[in-house]
């Protein structure tokens, strides 16, 4: 079974998945995901197919790791992190949803085209920003109510879902001021869940 791209540690490993991943964004931009099969990516990787499946199931399991690695190289660039509070964070981490919904719909070709494959991609954010509530939980939570990985589900799909109902709401505002909006339907559901420190 292949390993999350997360817990890889070999630059081997990460030079490979950069390769299959930046292959299936060209390969997007030209056609849909349904249209694109294991060959045609390892062939634009320039990898062969035993070496596809050393690193992902599928293609949807590549997908899956291409969606979440651009949201957490965001994250990364950003340098959002959780210093000593969730609420801290928490409006840096809800801007760059906004920004990464914004960021992966500007590119019409792949926007156009992965109608179908939508669930996967909100599944795939979604669970990018659970990763990320959940380490915040683990290192600044004190005593939880409820367990950690149904707190950071409930903040993650609340975060994402209504980030996604407002990016396509017909007369949305600015992505900085729905923040404050959405911090006040988060920030209960942390508190209400865990005393943080």
């Amino acid at each position: 079974m292949p390993i999350s791209d997360c817990d890889v540690r070999d630059p081997r490993m990460k030079r490979t998945r950069q390769l299959l991943q930046s292959a299936l964004r060209e390969l997007l931009k030209v056609r849909p995901l349904d249209e694109i099969g294991v060959q045609d990516i390892t062939e634009a990787a320039t990898v062969n197919r035993a070496t596809f499946y050393d690193h992902y199931t599928d293609k949807f399991a590549l997908f899956d790791a291409t969606i979440a690695g651009g949201f957490h190289k965001l994250l990364e660039e950003r340098s959002v992190r959780f210093d000593g509070t969730c609420s801290a964070g928490l409006e840096a981490l809800i801007l760059a949803v906004i920004d990464y919904l914004q960021q992966i719909h500007s590119d019409q070709a792949t926007c156009v085209r992965q109608g179908l494959f939508s669930p996967l991609m909100d599944g795939a954010i979604t669970r990018a920003i659970r990763r990320v509530v959940a380490e915040c939980l683990r290192t600044h939570a004190g005593e939880l109510n409820v367990p950690r990985e149904i707190v950071a589900s409930a903040v993650s799909g609340a975060i994402y879902g209504a980030t996604k109902e407002w990016f396509y709401s017909s007369n949305r505002q600015p992505g900085k001021d729905v923040v404050a909006s959405l911090m006040q339907l988060v920030l209960p559901l942390l508190e209400t869940s865990a005393r943080l420190t």
